[in-house]
């Protein structure tokens, strides 16, 4: 029996053997959006990838840089800096520097070390992010220290592997600190500690290996996030929540790309104030989803979107019939008995004017046409809707990138009977932090007036319903549905109303090769209806960053 099984698995890998491979980059919004920038530049559709579902391969944004137009000393930089950072795919790179140190590192620029062969290329690099700064809300200073290794390696280009680990303690502004304590969660993390009195300690893991089994069809299982559209934010699925255990399978032909994802997922994680305790192992839950990209012409893209969260208290075992990778979700769901949660959406993107695009998102919780056309404002009616733009080169001003979105999703939106359903991860939501019933407006300027030094500046409005004490009013997608409180006349932004302003500038200047300066100021005010939510603060801060991308916390 044991030799079937291993003559099985050299069969379905054998042809491995046959197709080079290549590792993803990690998901970077300042770094997917050079390449998204260059897209919008190129005024077509990318034939490497699909920009609606991240991450990408290297090897395909390598492949893309030779299609680029290169234009101001800005652009010449950013694109060296694409070819430098995927050089194993690029011949035409300028990775090389005048003297490696100590003969074995920075024999490239962007490698503390690395070796490359026929038969092996592993790229090496430490993980720094130490950041320092001051906040008016408190007199404790918010600070971030991490360190840790990150390698990329692959295997007679057949088989790649990847792996980042750091290991993290932060301070983080005080706003921060209490949605930390009110969820019991660290934003994009999954387990935690208390350190100190205020701080928390962490770690931070990703890894996984991929493989061809055929030219068109990529295979991926590890421990790591994605994200789905070309907005600053999704409402299909984000990178907001920690990494999670999945199979992926993508499938690229002609101009169709299709994605399928099956993961496993935290239910919930036990613990206080103090921080997470595993000793009796957390429950799990399990997600599927699908996502077809089509490239309409070279101006277009369109994606469908379909996913089901699944789990039980008893008997929680993964669903065979999710496995299925082209039947829709809902339809199986019913079958079961309704007892899972299904999601299905829609996405674009629209090269529509030369150097601008708009895109936008829709997801569908549930959705009732003849509750809708009578405006009673019933719960049931769950969706999201997402629309914006981006313009580069804005008003002929070279490496002037401008940005606007809006993102509205009704009350009850993503939240479900039990935590084995809720579309959530270790107590995060998987797709908008605010999860549900808010209305936001994001507006982002970025500037590259040298080479080195880029500027953002970030401002979100946003009005949302918060709950009082031991009331649902539709915003927390952890809460059970059933405990809502009417079924007519919801409304988004009901209960608690909230407004918040939030506006961030960051400086941040390139030493070396993924070597960064951040210089930070952050404002940020939240009225509420309810005085006790009131919370007005601003911070400055300083960080170095190597290898890793900023830390955001723009909720």
């Amino acid at each position: 029996m044991i030799k079937k099984l291993l003559f099985l698995s050299f069969w379905m890998l054998s042809p491995v053997l046959l197709w080079s491979q290549s590792t993803f980059i990690p998901n970077n919004k300042d770094y997917y959006h050079l390449v998204n920038r260059y897209e919008i530049k190129n005024g077509k559709m990318s034939e490497s990838f699909h920009s609606s579902f991240r991450t990408y391969k290297r090897k395909n944004v390598a492949a893309f840089t030779d299609s680029m137009e290169i234009s101001s000393k800005a652009d010449q930089f950013n694109v060296a800096y694409l070819k430098n950072d995927n050089w194993e795919w690029v011949s035409n790179h300028t990775n090389i520097p005048r003297k490696p140190f100590l003969k074995y590192f920075y024999r490239s620029k962007s490698d503390v070390y690395h070796v490359q062969n026929k038969n092996f290329d592993l790229h090496v690099n430490p993980v720094l992010y130490l950041s320092y700064g001051t906040e008016t809300a408190n007199s404790n200073a918010p600070y971030i220290n991490t360190r840790g290794i990150e390698l990329r390696a692959m295997i007679d280009e057949k088989v790649g592997f990847y792996s980042f680990i750091g290991e993290n303690q932060a301070r983080f502004p005080l706003y921060v600190r209490d949605n930390i304590s009110k969820n019991r969660a660290v934003p994009h993390e999954g387990f935690w500690k208390r350190f100190e009195t205020d701080a928390v300690d962490f770690f931070t893991i990703r890894g996984y290996v991929t493989f061809n089994p055929t030219k068109h069809i990529d295979m991926q299982f590890g421990h790591d996030n994605f994200f789905i559209g070309n907005g600053y934010r999704s409402l299909l699925l984000s990178d907001y929540a920690p990494s999670f255990t999945f199979l992926r399978i993508n499938t690229q032909i002609w101009k169709f790309k299709y994605t399928n994802v099956y993961g496993q997922l935290t239910a919930d994680s036990f613990g206080n104030a103090s921080g997470t305790f595993g000793t009796g192992g957390f429950p799990n839950k399990y997600i599927a989803l699908h996502h077809l990209s089509l490239n309409v012409g070279k101006k277009l893209n369109l994606g469908l979107f379909e996913s089901i969260i699944f789990g039980k208290e008893l008997n929680n075992n993964y669903e065979l019939k999710y496995l299925n990778p082209v039947i829709f979700y809902r339809a199986i769901e019913h079958q079961n008995g309704s007892a899972d949660n299904a999601l299905v959406g829609l996405d674009m993107k629209w090269l529509v004017l030369p150097k601008a695009s708009v895109y936008g998102q829709l997801i569908l919780d549930e959705f009732h046409l003849k509750n809708l056309k009578e405006g009673q404002g019933w719960w049931g009616n769950k969706y999201g809707v997402q629309a914006g733009f981006h313009y580069i080169d804005a008003f002929a001003i070279p490496n002037l990138d401008i940005q606007g979105e809006i993102n509205t999703v009704r009350p009850y939106t993503y939240s479900h009977g039990t935590m084995y359903n809720n579309y959530a991860h270790y107590r995060q939501p998987l797709a908008h932090p605010n999860g549900a019933n808010f209305k936001e407006i994001v507006g982002i300027v970025r500037y590259q007036p040298i080479p080195k030094l880029s500027v953002v500046a970030k401002g979100i409005y946003n009005t949302y319903g918060a709950d009082s004490t031991g009331t649902n009013w539709g915003g927390d997608v952890l809460k059970d549905y059933t405990t809502r409180q009417q079924d007519l006349n919801n409304d988004t932004g009901q209960g608690v109303s909230n407004t918040l302003l939030f506006l961030d500038v960051t400086l941040t200047y390139q030493m070396k090769h993924n070597i960064f300066i951040d210089v930070k100021h952050v404002i940020r005010k939240n009225e509420s209806e309810w005085v006790v939510q009131n919370q007005n603060t601003s911070f400055t801060s300083v960080a170095l960053r190597m290898n890793i991308s900023k830390r955001l916390h723009d909720f």
